[in-house]
């Protein structure tokens, strides 16, 4: 079961956030936030001597969410792609050089925000280096490494192995470092992320395994240590019914006998570093979208006013997401495709799926929305961007204001 469908099914706490704040509407759970944190946290804890947490900030960059994800874990710092994406960390209280920047492709500009910020500097490539080393250099750098595999729960989001855009290839990535070296850098870690929404415990002992025996290679080549080693993030949640969460009690203590193996002196060992976003913030957001219109064409259509315009991944790359009616309903069913208003005959939330009964008017709860869904979001066909609540409990808080037609053009002097 859902962990938050209980509180799908309260049709008497959903429906006057509705008429309050409008459809569609991101809806938050502090208390699974909390959950999320503080679930990670201590299953690191028990198995490393040392790590940090990066939360990225790309899964979901409002504010008052990573305010309560500081609040279940002080230390927990920032992943960071863009000056934006480091503003919402000190927006949040995250200090920057709490956080890991990992660019691509970077500009000079981007560079140079992150260096002023005193981020930790994890850069894409050679060439990542000579741009940064006309700005100024850091005490500490990292490269990021890939190992030529990846894996993901859509192809669109692996990001290693040879189609991949991202990362140095390991039988080039000791050239980085050198380069690094020559440059007079003393201090260097190493970073590798190899793809999203991963359920497979197997996998991630295949990439640490891989990022090690690099790492090993890359110090005894150049005669230096790591401070850090991040294996980066890629930690799925379950989006349907039939699929078992990640056990990180489990995982973490399988992943420790291998790190620890490499480094057998625990006290002098990397920090081992981690970037998650859907393991802290995806089952913890959902979406409330009011149903606008039903059809009875050569297929069935539930028209919602929540499209792609509201929730991309769907669209973007055949993500799939649990849809619950809000409230009681009876166990009769249709098969339906859902669809928002959207101009493209790709605006599809959900296709193909047996749905109870709905009339206009009635709330569905699109799931697992807390990352990748707002931060992706966007104004195709003018519509403005949905308002945010975070629950706690029985009381809200409304934590980002329902965009206007007028805040679309109010950088527009016309």
């Amino acid at each position: 079961m859902h962990p938050l469908r209980k509180l799908i099914f309260d049709e008497k706490l959903l429906s006057p956030l509705a008429k309050t704040y409008g459809t569609p509407l991101y809806i938050y759970s502090q208390e699974r936030i909390t959950e999320n944190v503080l679930n990670l946290k201590n299953a690191l804890n028990k198995h490393f001597e040392k790590f940090h947490i990066c939360y990225a900030i790309k899964s979901n960059s409002n504010p008052h969410l990573i305010k309560t994800m500081r609040e279940a874990f002080p230390k927990i710092g920032g992943d960071c792609s863009s000056p934006g994406e480091i503003y919402a960390a000190e927006l949040s209280g995250i200090d920057p050089s709490d956080c890991i920047y990992t660019g691509n492709y970077e500009s000079p500009s981007d560079l140079k925000k992150a260096l002023t910020k005193q981020c930790n500097i994890n850069l894409d490539d050679i060439t990542s280096l000579n741009r940064i080393k006309k700005i100024g250099l850091p005490k500490r750098i990292s490269f990021r490494m890939n190992p030529g595999f990846g894996g993901g729960s859509y192809s669109g989001i692996v990001t290693g192995g040879r189609d991949a855009k991202f990362g140095i290839p390991a039988e080039k990535i000791t050239v980085a470092y050198k380069q690094a070296q020559d440059l007079g850098i003393q201090r260097f870690g190493l970073q590798c992320m190899c793809g999203s929404g991963n359920l497979d415990e197997s996998f991630f002992k295949e990439v640490l395994s891989a990022i090690l025996e690099n790492a090993q290679r890359i110090e005894s080549e150049l005669k230096i240590n790591f401070e850090f080693i991040s294996m980066g993030g890629g930690f799925g949640v379950p989006y349907q019914d039939d699929q078992k969460p990640l056990d990180f009690d489990h995982m973490f203590g399988a992943l420790s006998d291998i790190y620890y193996k490499t480094y057998t002196r625990r006290e002098s060992a990397p920090s081992l570093w981690l970037e998650p976003g859907k393991s802290i913030i995806a089952d913890a957001g959902f979406i409330v979208s009011k149903v606008t219109g039903l059809k009875e064409s050569y297929k069935n259509f539930i028209g919602i006013d929540a499209g792609m315009e509201t929730l991309m991944r769907p669209a973007l790359y055949g993500a799939k997401h649990r849809i619950y009616k809000v409230g009681n309903h009876s166990s009769d069913t249709v098969m339906v495709d859902f669809t928002g208003q959207i101009c493209e005959n790709t605006d599809r939330i959900a296709s193909d799926r047996d749905f109870p009964d709905v009339s206009e008017g009635d709330l569905i709860a699109i799931m697992d929305t807390g990352a990748y869904g707002y931060s992706m979001s966007h104004n195709f066909n003018t519509r403005p961007r949905s308002a945010e609540i975070l629950i706690n409990n029985n009381s809200h808080k409304l934590i980002r204001k329902r965009e206007t037609i007028n805040d679309i053009f109010s950088l527009c002097d016309v």
